[in-house]
């Protein structure tokens, strides 16, 4: 970094909450800055969470906690609070008590975007009765735009005259630029890390921006050392850990989503991609600036009203057997032995989603119930010729708009955490996922068994195979009709050969 021509080096936070394990950039400590002995003319610098401090404990003695000493005696130059605006006019006697121990302190204010002129006005007017050096805003959702960034900055000057910092996300791939947009209209301390190395879609790149300011210094900047440490461990790491913009931060940015939603489904092998953009357009729909674990759970469950449907599946279905197509190759492979079995016992044939591997006469009905995989196959659900059984009245507008055209069932569905319901004209399920929705349909139609085709299943490591065992499973305790897979599975079903009597 010194090579490079970076002037501060943050190294990390001081966390007072111990929580989990994390490493030692989550609790940087003196002795461990000492272990990686920095270069005497670098300046380090520390941050600190605004809501870590305002605890029952109380500001200054968690101040005590975090900074037992005084500056010229710790290899801690600098410290940032970082704190949202309602936490602002508690926080700023922090920054006497630091500074009268010594510590250059910078103050950044989180989520900017979200914040009126008037707000953005008083934050920057009670700052200047501190003893601040640099204040700063933060694109905490990754969403601003150069114009606005730039716009920020002129507005913070009306009422505070030292430096001005800027620390961005980059989501929409505008880290960099509206960090350059911002320092053309005023800002000087602007915030970068290595390859980008950030929460979810990461920052600013320090690479780019250090060669950036280097040709606006007028040169002098050597930055072998630092392309060595990536090439040898930031690199790998990113490869690794897979931090950087992505679509889904994109959208996050765009509709102001905070960002850890966007990295634990990333995280979470149940989020498909389909499941994802789902998600976020529920989110999108209200406040979600701040992450809550409890939202996303819920987000991810898009049927939360009490199940309503006006159709019932019994007159079809009862005392029948039903035949479940899956997604599988195993449809298409023993195609000529299911059409032979359909054609001369005649069960109820279920098709999930857009499977067509039999003849289309030999589908009576075909479902889906995941609202954005019937948004991306609406067209071909138009087209199937087989009525289309789904929990019409629950989806969202456009998508039933999207349907007007085509014969629909509507068999309503409810998410329950307790497992499976078999009502009327309705079900409760422990998920959307079709296959779920076939087997409580089946047994709300008092079908005698289940038949399942197309079922192959996936490799071990595949989460989709732990997902849909654990769907079977949940049937299973909800004693609902026996299930038999006449074609190969690796699930945990019985399995019979369509070859054979069964």
């Amino acid at each position: 970094m010194r090579a490079a021509k970076v002037d501060i080096v943050e190294v990390g936070f001081r966390f007072l909450k111990n929580t989990g394990f994390k490493g030692p950039c989550a609790y940087v400590t003196d002795d461990w800055i000492r272990q990686i002995a920095p270069p005497s003319d670098l300046t380090i610098g520390v941050m600190v969470n605004g809501a870590d401090l305002l605890t029952d404990l109380g500001l200054l003695p968690s101040l005590e906690l975090l900074f037992p000493e005084h500056a010229e005696t710790t290899p801690v130059s600098l410290v940032r609070i970082a704190c949202h605006l309602r936490e602002i006019e508690a926080i700023l006697p922090a920054t006497r008590w630091l500074s009268a121990r010594g510590y250059r302190v910078g103050l950044n204010l989180m989520q900017i975007s979200d914040r009126t002129e008037e707000e953005i006005l008083w934050y920057a007017e009670q700052a200047g009765a501190y003893p601040i050096e640099a204040l700063y805003f933060a694109d905490s959702m990754g969403g601003m735009r150069p114009e606005q960034a730039a716009s920020i900055v002129t507005l913070m000057r009306q009422k505070w005259a030292g430096p001005i910092g800027i620390h961005t996300h980059d989501n929409m791939g505008l880290a960099l630029e509206n960090t350059m947009r911002a320092f053309d209209a005023g800002a000087t301390w602007l915030d970068a890390t290595v390859t980008g190395m950030g929460r979810g879609p990461g920052n600013a790149r320090t690479e780019e921006l250090a060669i950036e300011l280097d040709a606006l210094r007028g040169g002098g900047a050597s930055f072998v050392p630092m392309m060595e440490l990536i090439n040898s461990y930031f690199g790998p790491m990113k490869a690794q850990h897979g931090w950087g913009s992505n679509p889904y931060y994109f959208l996050s940015g765009k509709y102001n989503i905070h960002p850890t939603y966007i990295q634990e489904m990333l995280g979470d092998p149940r989020y498909n991609e389909e499941d994802i953009l789902a998600v976020i357009d529920h989110l999108r729909q209200g406040d979600a600036q701040k992450y809550s674990a409890e939202r996303l759970h819920g987000a991810r469950d898009f049927y939360h009203a009490p199940a309503r449907g006006s159709w019932a599946p019994k007159a079809l279905m009862e005392g029948r057997e039903v035949l479940i197509l899956g997604s599988g190759p195993g449809v298409r492979h023993y195609r000529t032995a299911l059409e032979a079995y359909v054609g001369k016992h005649r069960p109820v044939v279920l098709a999930l989603n857009t499977q067509s591997g039999i003849a289309p006469e030999m589908i009576d009905l075909r479902l889906a119930s995941h609202p954005v995989r019937m948004l991306a196959d609406w067209e071909d659900l138009l087209n199937l010729p087989q009525p289309l059984v789904t929990p019409f009245a629950a989806l969202p507008d456009d998508l039933r708009e999207a349907l007007s055209g085509k014969e629909v069932l509507d068999f309503g569905m409810e998410i329950s955490a307790d497992g499976f319901v078999f009502d009327e004209t309705s079900c409760k399920s422990p998920t959307f996922l079709v296959l779920a929705y076939a087997l409580a349909l089946a047994n709300s139609g008092k079908a005698r068994r289940i038949l399942m085709a197309g079922f192959d299943g996936y490799l071990a490591d595949d989460p989709r195979t732990a997902e849909t065992d654990d769907i079977l499973s949940v049937y299973k305790a909800a004693e609902g009709l026996p299930l038999l897979a006449i074609t190969p599975t690796r699930h945990k079903i019985a399995t019979a050969s369509i070859y054979g009597r069964f």
